[in-house]
């Protein structure tokens, strides 16, 4: 099949939903489909056409200006019309504007016309963040009229979500997509000595420092925690001083960080292999999201492979890897307490939390997964 995946941002962009549409740009690449992904050139160093060594091209619109997490691509409409005809199948990350333009367009030529939604959106306070919010809504619902289906990762968030709930026969669940690679011990030995971590009990968090993600909590759960275990330091990768959008949010985590910056280890974006050896360094995963904005948190699974236990959010989907491996606690969000409760005793407790890589695997299967998706889209086409 010719499939086209559309979303705002990819690569180099790292988020969850950028992670997620690379692996499944890659792996569909990788069983023979010819790929393309369409989205924006939100950095304007970047080339307009690009071909990845594994088969997948990218096609980056001409931005215009920016508008809080979001982009405006005046030409988004002729490059979705010339690349849509091209292609058996249009595949739109939600939340997304223009995924209503590319499923009335995809429908329009008799494409198959799959949605996969990543999210709610919930956004931080501010007339222009809920003005953002009011205007995709229709947008949203138009989109998912026009679709033939819309993939979610989990029953357990599209049960929870408003907006899912009203397009439940279109549904198809396919677990996220992972795939990391196995830790090496000598290697991980290495970083943890270079991060400064060696002899610690690190608490991972690996995101994008952003207001749903919570951080405060496990800032402000710190303090409990280093009285159980002295030696405690969180270890932060992702995007952290220049995360889109999150100006504000980054001011008001200042005075946080600055009264416990000794124990605060901040790492730059990671490899997939160093990804793989940072969750190895740690003792715990933290996944301390606050609302529908996230919907799985999938290093969640990435750091259960490499045999690191999670302490994670009681949300829907969000819950859903401790719930189906047992390798982690579920705690109530915007609780610090509970949060440094359950840190500590994963901590002293590792042992009881931990499972077989195999067992993890038998749960998310990435082949397994991409067939899934295969059948969605040729459903799709049948449809069309």
């Amino acid at each position: 099949m010719r499939i086209l995946i559309a979303l705002t941002y990819y690569r180099p962009h790292v988020s969850g939903l950028t992670i997620y549409a690379q692996r499944l740009a890659q792996g569909l690449a990788q069983r023979g489909h010819t790929v393309t992904v369409l989205t924006s050139r939100f950095n304007p160093t970047l080339p307009v056409r690009e071909r990845e060594m594994d088969g997948v091209e990218i096609v980056r619109v001409p931005v215009a200006a920016s508008v809080s997490k979001g982009v405006i691509m005046p030409l988004f409409p002729f490059y979705a019309a010339t690349f849509i005809r091209r292609h058996d199948v249009v595949n739109a990350h939600m939340p997304q504007f223009e995924a209503a333009l590319l499923a009335g367009l995809g429908r329009t030529m008799r494409r198959g016309v799959v949605l996969t939604y990543q999210c709610d959106l919930s956004m931080p306070p501010g007339w222009l963040n809920r003005v953002v919010e009011t205007s995709l809504a229709p947008l949203n619902e138009a989109a998912a009229r026009l679709a033939h289906s819309i993939v979610v990762t989990t029953a357990d968030y599209a049960e929870h979500s408003p907006f899912l709930t009203r397009h439940q026969a279109k549904l198809a669940v396919i677990p996220t997509l992972i795939n990391t690679p196995v830790p090496e011990p000598a290697r991980s030995e290495q970083l943890a000595r270079r991060w400064g971590l060696e002899g610690a009990v690190t608490i991972g968090f690996a995101a994008r420092f952003a207001a749903e993600k919570g951080v405060e909590y496990l800032l402000e759960a710190l303090p409990r925690v280093a009285r159980e275990v002295p030696n405690v330091r969180i270890a932060f990768t992702g995007a952290y001083k220049y995360t889109v959008g999150e100006q504000a949010y980054l001011k008001h985590l200042e005075p946080l960080i600055a009264a416990q910056r000794e124990r605060l280890v901040f790492l730059d974006l990671l490899s997939d292999d160093e990804m793989a050896n940072f969750f190895s360094v740690c003792d715990v995963l933290a996944v301390t999201s606050l609302n529908s904005t996230e919907s799985f948190g999938l290093v969640q699974v990435e750091s259960m492979l490499c045999g690191t236990p999670v302490v994670a959010t009681d949300l829907p989907g969000v819950r859903e890897a401790v719930r189906r491996t047992g390798m982690g606690l579920i705690v109530a969000p915007r609780d610090p307490a509970a949060l440094a409760d359950a840190l500590v005793r994963v901590i002293r407790e590792r042992a009881q939390f931990q499972r077989p890589r195999a067992a993890i695997i038998a749960e998310f299967n990435l082949d397994a997964a991409l067939e899934q998706y295969e059948q969605v889209f040729a459903q799709s086409r049948l449809s069309a």
